[in-house]
């Protein structure tokens, strides 16, 4: 029956009409037709130029039954290993298993393999020897190259070879996507398209490939980590859709994996038309009796940016998104929000505007949509370029629209505020509407660390501009009367935080009164710049050496630091502090982090408010922010 929702199974082909699809789209997520999944808009996508999609998701990988579930389809496989990379939806950074999968009906782990577009590839090949298929989906995007994988501690060739797919749509995708379709629509043959931007394909010929840059070869990479560095830096400096260039990697003599040049950026327009397509923004009725666990996080928000400029290095952002900004127009929003109103558990509040950084609604310089971004230098590191536009007047004038839209009661912005960015505006207004109308009583930001060191090799500002942000958000919401706070989000073990940058953050965490309750380590994903300091131990952009935290005792005991206050922290807290030489922070002093073994054993037997902590465990951790926050901006 046609309920609204592509097809699910053969029966839904059937009661559409339709005795074969176009594309068969298998998925390692639930299928839920919202445009905050990239199934959902590539699907739709090519429903609107008049393909037929079969959707199979989640199928049993050690069946080859389960991806025959429409037969054979007539132009091709699509397969995409879902929203996240498979490996990192099953494993924390630790490597163990995560507890439940955000993105499953019920949020049942176990429903998706490890590598799952490799395994997905290789069971659709065994079973259609010849049919084409085309990889995309960030997983695939982020490994279309050689890359290091974390998980298996090794360099990987290019996941095109791996998994039997004969071409990738890289990125977005929503360009390339319908231009290979169309292609094989034609009759062009799946080897043959070895031109799309935004694609990257095989060849056991660089003949007919024009204006090719050539890479180290694989085996060169394998023995060398300071080729491979050098590589990769290749590629980043290649990831604009003006201004890179065709790259190839040689697989010994007869191989090569041909990445093609990124697909150009979408217009206003473009970006408008491919969010006004019906969907039907929520998972598919046959999940109801268990329901999708990630729709809660977006089911009431707003996608108004892609891009960024931001530059962080441990973030893949440039590799997948890319740097210029793309934007929808206030009417798409608008409309869009309108329809939020209308659900029936609407309770007036937008969750979020934003995109990769919330801030960002125009690219960074006005030469980027003829030009390109700049190869060798970054749009806020390590401090804003003079030819920033920076400007927050649009984004204001959008939230003011929605503000007023009926049954809307609070308009909020979780994606996060590239500070630096707000500070370059030298105009206040974004700031005051952000305190007084969008922050409710707690505004997460990623400073990330606070050692200028470790910020460098992050892409992140130095300290003291998170500090001057800190100045004027407090003074703005004193001026407005408002107690609101920071939650700063923290990361240990980044390439060059040794046990010194360790010892800082934690003492910024005493200072500040705040223990996170969720520490996040450095989690080497693939085709970032920080994963490949992990794996070289060089940067990348300068060649010189980085200090790396891999063993895993070592990066136990940098985020013991940052939650020195947790009793359980305590061994592992001594021990760091004995490798830092900074013994000055244990004892009874206002500024000591632990009081010293005796006195703790005893203080166990006379109850919690005497561990040595200054703040006893059952203190409230919004009442900690508050009074520790309160005592360092001077007040009584």
């Amino acid at each position: 029956m046609n309920n609204g929702f592509l097809p699910l199974c053969k029966q839904d082909m059937i009661d559409r009409g339709w005795d074969q699809v176009d594309f068969v789209y298998v998925i390692g997520d639930a299928y839920v037709d919202h445009p905050s999944f990239g199934h959902a808009i590539i699907s739709r996508v090519l429903e609107a130029h008049g393909f037929r999609v079969g959707i199979i998701s989640q199928p049993d990988w050690r069946k080859k039954e389960s991806v025959a579930v429409y037969g054979e389809p007539r132009l091709g496989f699509l397969v995409s290993a879902g929203n996240m990379d498979s490996m990192v939806n099953h494993y924390s950074v630790s490597k163990k298993k995560r507890r439940q999968d955000a993105y499953t009906p019920g949020g049942e782990m176990g429903k998706r393999p490890d590598y799952a577009a490799v395994v997905y590839g290789n069971l659709i090949r065994q079973t259609y020897k010849h049919t084409p298929i085309i990889l995309g989906g960030i997983e695939a995007s982020l490994r279309r190259l050689a890359h290091y994988d974390y998980w298996s501690d090794k360099l990987k060739r290019s996941i095109l070879l791996d998994s039997g797919a004969d071409i990738i749509s890289y990125g977005m995708g929503e360009r390339s996507i319908v231009e290979i379709a169309e292609a094989l629509d034609s009759g062009i043959a799946v080897e043959d398209l070895t031109y799309l931007d935004g694609t990257v394909v095989k060849t056991k010929s660089l003949d007919s490939v024009y204006d090719v840059l050539v890479l180290p070869s694989f085996e060169e990479l394998k023995k060398d980590r300071k080729v491979y560095a050098k590589s990769f830096y290749t590629q980043y400096q290649n990831t604009d859709p003006f201004t890179g260039k065709r790259l190839a990697e040689p697989y010994g003599d007869h191989l090569y994996v041909v990445q093609n040049p990124p697909s150009r950026p979408l217009s206003q327009t473009e970006m408008d038309d491919i969010y006004a397509l019906p969907y039907m923004r929520t998972y598919h009725p046959s999940y109801k009796a268990d329901g999708v666990p990630a729709i809660a996080e977006i089911k009431f928000s707003l996608i108004s940016c892609r891009g960024c400029f931001g530059g962080c290095n441990f973030c893949a952002l440039t590799f997948h998104q890319g740097r210029i900004i793309q934007t929808r127009s206030h009417e798409s929003l608008l409309e869009e929000a309108r329809l939020l109103t209308k659900e029936a558990d609407f309770k007036g509040y937008i969750h979020d505007v934003g995109g990769p950084t919330a801030n960002f609604r125009h690219p960074s310089c006005k030469k980027q949509l003829e030009h390109g971004v700049c190869k060798e230098k970054q749009c806020l590191y390590p401090r804003p370029c003079k030819n920033l536009d920076a400007d927050h007047r649009d984004y204001v004038e959008l939230l003011r629209k929605l503000r007023k839209i009926p049954k809307v009661k609070k308009v909020f912005i979780r994606s996060g505020i590239r500070f630096d960015y707000l500070l370059a505006d030298q105009k206040q207004t974004f700031l005051k509407e952000l305190c007084e109308y969008h922050v409710s009583g707690q505004l997460k930001v990623a400073p990330e660390h606070v050692a200028d060191e470790v910020l460098s090799k992050m892409g992140k500002p130095a300290n003291r501009v998170y500090e001057e942000f800190t100045r004027q958000f407090q003074a703005m919401n004193k001026k407005l009367g408002r107690e609101q706070y920071l939650v700063p989000y923290l990361m240990s073990s980044h390439p060059g935080s040794d046990m010194k940058a360790a010892v800082q953050l934690a003492e910024y965490c005493r200072d500040l009164g705040y223990m996170p309750e969720q520490v996040q380590d450095f989690y080497p994903t693939p085709s970032t710049i920080s994963t490949c300091m992990y794996y070289t131990g060089l940067d990348p952009r300068t060649m010189e050496k980085v200090y790396v935290p891999r063993n895993p005792h070592e990066k136990a005991l940098q985020r013991a630091l940052i939650q020195y206050r947790n009793p359980d922290n305590y061994d592992l807290v001594m021990e760091a502090l004995k490798k830092a030489g900074r013994m000055d922070l244990v004892g009874f002093g206002e500024k000591c982090l632990i009081r010293p073994r005796r006195f703790t054993s005893e203080a166990k037997k006379k109850g919690p408010k005497q561990t040595g902590t200054n703040v006893g465990p059952k203190t409230s951790r919004k009442k900690t922010i508050r009074s520790l926050q309160k005592k360092k901006s001077g007040k009584s």
